[in-house]
């Protein structure tokens, strides 16, 4: 069996440290002793004990560049799926380690800021692509685009959390469903907007349709039949 990389023994030894006295009273020279290295091998690996704690969000991140620069305007919903996916992923492959960070994010004031900043990154990123898919720079597209991207956002993050709880065995399967319901909640990119297109309107009367016809002209004109 091969040994443990000297990344990921530092991370264990910094959770064995937190369960053990603290995370706030736990020093960098405290993880490096644990994990049998030098202080200088810890900073080639983290820049802090903070970044022990969480994934590589930059690497996330570049992973969901990379997904959705592939996609083309019709199959960018779907790019943002597998995007969605591929970050739910990475915890899964974390396993327990993804759990004892989860405690410890909850415990600790410092780090659930962190953490919360860390989702508005995904969320930027996720607003910016849709408002270019979008292609229209009005306020009510920019609109849209922020609420999209908080919806793939709590759809994640609400899948992931439900996992991290032992709530679900299947988070993939129920964050693909999650995704259909949020993505369903939006237009399609080249859907007329409010205003644009034909109103239909169906209903049974005595009137002859010709003299019918002028009141509802009216009517979708906004106008009103004396």
């Amino acid at each position: 069996m091969s040994k443990p990389s000297a990344r990921t023994r530092l991370a264990e030894a910094a959770f064995a440290l937190f369960d053990e006295g603290g995370y706030d009273r736990t020093t960098v020279d405290d993880i490096a002793e644990r994990a049998g290295l030098g202080r200088t091998t810890f900073f080639r690996h983290y820049r802090s004990k903070e970044d022990v704690i969480f994934p590589d969000h930059d690497r996330l991140l570049d992973l969901i560049r990379d997904r959705l620069a592939t996609s083309s305007h019709s199959t960018a919903l779907v790019a943002v799926s597998d995007a969605v996916r591929l970050v739910l992923l990475h915890y899964l492959d974390e396993g327990e380690l993804a759990r004892r960070r989860y405690l410890l994010t909850s415990k600790v004031a410092t780090l659930r800021d962190r953490e919360i900043a860390s989702v508005a990154r995904y969320q930027r990123l996720f607003r910016e692509f849709i408002a270019d898919w979008m292609g229209d720079a009005v306020q009510s597209a920019s609109l849209r685009a922020e609420l999209m991207s908080a919806a793939v956002v709590a759809a994640h993050n609400h899948v992931l959390r439900r996992w991290l709880r032992g709530e679900t065995t299947d988070p993939v399967g129920e964050v693909d469903e999650a995704m259909r319901e949020v993505l369903a909640l939006f237009p399609a990119g080249d859907a007329p907007v409010a205003g644009a297109g034909t109103t239909v309107v169906a209903f049974r009367t005595g009137q002859d349709i010709d003299a019918l016809l002028p009141s509802l002209r009216r009517l979708v004109e906004g106008g009103t039949d004396d």
